[in-house]
């Protein structure tokens, strides 16, 4: 499979040895210094392209993609608020859009015990919060992935309307802090708090690999498909 690779720091370095590793070719690597390259691909050139640039790049690049008629896996978090647009291009492109906030499938698992949990503890009088711990050069906050659980936890818990990021802190919203230290991958921490006691899960990134592997599969599986996508299409749950 041919591979384009929009953005080439740290994950786009990961998920290049990870795809070489099962097999498959990169026809490019796109950043901030050579975007220009991406003009001088023709349509065959790319099976697939896996973008985790920067969040000021995204929507660009996404859009280019699918207007170029290459299926494109997307990890790039903090530029949502054009997803409608992307999709609605996708569709109208019949093309192929693949998006998580996390691809790791620990992550994914975590996802569904997040939601499972505070099914449970809705209406039992816990005050919810959370906290999550990245990498100095990751530029956006909270994290994707913490603002996945977090919509999740409002959905199942009726006093919640949303949450906010911390200092800022409002009855009826969850209190996300974000920590930015060292190299850490990425650990997100949903914590329950009562006067009696305290329930906590945590998931906890040891490298970046788990991520990497899971965009290179998603990568793997999208080409052929037209539509919207995400992991829980992938893992089928």
């Amino acid at each position: 499979m041919r591979i384009l690779l929009l953005g080439y720091g740290k994950m786009g370095k990961t998920i290049e040895k990870i795809a070489l590793e099962r097999g498959h070719s990169i026809v490019g690597k796109i950043d901030i210094d050579n975007r220009s390259e991406m003009d001088a691909l023709k349509p065959a050139d790319v099976d697939v392209a896996i973008e985790f640039s920067a969040p000021e790049a995204a929507y660009s690049n996404i859009t280019y993609c699918l207007k170029k008629g290459w299926p494109v896996v997307s990890g790039t978090t903090g530029w949502l608020e054009h997803r409608a647009e992307i999709e609605k291009l996708c569709l109208e492109q019949n093309g192929a859009f693949f998006y998580a906030s996390n691809y790791s499938i620990g992550v994914n698992l975590f996802f569904r015990l997040n939601r499972q949990l505070a099914r449970l503890m809705n209406g039992h009088g816990y005050e919810q919060s959370m906290t999550e711990i990245h990498h100095i050069h990751k530029l956006d906050a909270p994290s994707g992935t913490a603002i996945t659980l977090a919509e999740a936890i409002s959905d199942e818990i009726d006093n919640l309307e949303g949450w906010k990021l911390a200092p800022e802190n409002e009855a009826g919203y969850l209190q996300i802090t974000s920590k930015r230290e060292g190299e850490v991958p990425g650990t997100h921490i949903v914590r329950y708090e009562s006067e009696v006691d305290t329930i906590e899960i945590s998931h906890t990134a040891h490298s970046r690999a788990g991520f990497a592997l899971g965009a290179v599969v998603s990568a793997e599986w999208l080409p052929g498909r037209n539509g919207v996508f995400g992991m829980n299409d992938l893992l089928k749950i």
